[in-house]
C-alpha cells in the first residue's frame, strides 16, 4: 500500500508539473517569442534591443535548470509563503496588460514558482538562471539612465576627436558633436555603448558561472572591470570608426558597421575578447586557491 500510494503522489506531481509548463508557456511563450523576433530582425523598440543578451541568456538559464533536475527532485517540498507573494504579484502584473509590467511578471513568477515548490532551497538552487532572467527581461531602464549619459557622450565625442586628429583629420568636437570634412556626427546617447556595455558584463557573469569562477571574488571583480573597460574603449574605438566613414562620405560602410551585420561582428569580436581575459587570468596569477 505505501509503494502505491508513492506512485500516486508521483503521478499526482509529474501531473502538476505539467500543468505548471503548459501554463507558463501558454502565458509567456508568445512574449519570448516576440522578444526573440526583435531582437534578431532588431524591430522591436531601441530601449528593448538593449536586452538583445536574452538571445543566448534564456536557453543558457534553461540549460543550467536542465543539469540541476537532479538535485531540483531531490530537495523536499517545504512551500515558502514569499511564493504565494510572488506568484500574485506577478499575476496582478501580467493581468494590468502594460507591456512593462507583463514583462516583469515573467521573472516574479518563476521566482515565485521555485518558492512554492521547494521553498528557499529551491530558490536558492535556481538563483543564478532566474538572476540570468532578469537581467535579460525587457523594462525601462535603458530610458531612465538615458538622461545621465551626457558625460559618456563627451567623453567618447572627445576620445574619437583626439584620435582622428593625430591621424591627420581635420576635425572639430563641441559637446557630443565632431564635424569632419563639413559633416557632422553626433555621438547620441543611444551611441554612448550601453546596450555593449549590458551585454558585456551579462557575458561576464555567464563566463564566471560556467568556468565555476563566480565565487572568486578577485578573479569575478576582474573580470568584470575588465569587460567595463572593453565595453567602453570598444565603444570609442567604433564610433572613432564610424565618424571616419560618414566624415569621408563612406556612407556604404558606415552603413554596414552602424545597421548591418558589421555591427554584430564587431561586437562578436568584443565579446570572444572577454573570454581572451578570462584565459589570462585563469593564466598568471589568479587561479583559484587549491
Amino acid at each position: 500500500m505505501q509503494i502505491e500510494h508513492q506512485e500516486i503522489n508521483h503521478s499526482e506531481r509529474r501531473i502538476f508539473n505539467f500543468i505548471i509548463i503548459a501554463l507558463l508557456t501558454l502565458l509567456y511563450a508568445p512574449i519570448v517569442i516576440h522578444w526573440y523576433d526583435g531582437w534578431l530582425n532588431k524591430s522591436i523598440s531601441i530601449e528593448h534591443e538593449y536586452f538583445s543578451h536574452g538571445l543566448i541568456g534564456f536557453p543558457f538559464a534553461a540549460y543550467i535548470c536542465w543539469l540541476k533536475r537532479k538535485k531540483w527532485r531531490r530537495l523536499a517540498e517545504q512551500p515558502h509563503p514569499l511564493g504565494i507573494v510572488g506568484l500574485g504579484l506577478g499575476s496582478v502584473l501580467y493581468l494590468t496588460g502594460v507591456t512593462e509590467l507583463v514583462n516583469l511578471s515573467f521573472p516574479l513568477v518563476l521566482a515565485g514558482i521555485c518558492l512554492i515548490s521547494k521553498g528557499m532551497a529551491g530558490f536558492k538552487l535556481q538563483a543564478f538562471p532566474l538572476l540570468l532572467v532578469l537581467l535579460a527581461t525587457p523594462n525601462s531602464l535603458p530610458y531612465l539612465i538615458t538622461p545621465l549619459t551626457l558625460p559618456l557622450q563627451k567623453f567618447i565625442a572627445g576620445s574619437a576627436g583626439f584620435i582622428l586628429i593625430h591621424f591627420g583629420l581635420d576635425v572639430s568636437v563641441e559637446q557630443i558633436y565632431l564635424a569632419v570634412g563639413g559633416r557632422l556626427v553626433e555621438v547620441a546617447p543611444y551611441c554612448a555603448g550601453l546596450k555593449m556595455l549590458f551585454t558585456s558584463l551579462y557575458v561576464a557573469l555567464m563566463l564566471l558561472y560556467w568556468t565555476d569562477n563566480l565565487g572568486d571574488r578577485a578573479k569575478a571583480t576582474t573580470l568584470l572591470v575588465g569587460a567595463v573597460t572593453i565595453s567602453v574603449t570598444a565603444n570609442i574605438i567604433r564610433n572613432t570608426i564610424l565618424t571616419f566613414f560618414h566624415g569621408t562620405g563612406k556612407d556604404e560602410l558606415f552603413a554596414w558597421l552602424h545597421d548591418g551585420w558589421g555591427g554584430d561582428l564587431y561586437s562578436t569580436i568584443m565579446l570572444g575578447s572577454l573570454v581572451l581575459l578570462l584565459n589570462f587570468l585563469d593564466n598568471f596569477g589568479f587561479a583559484a586557491e587549491e
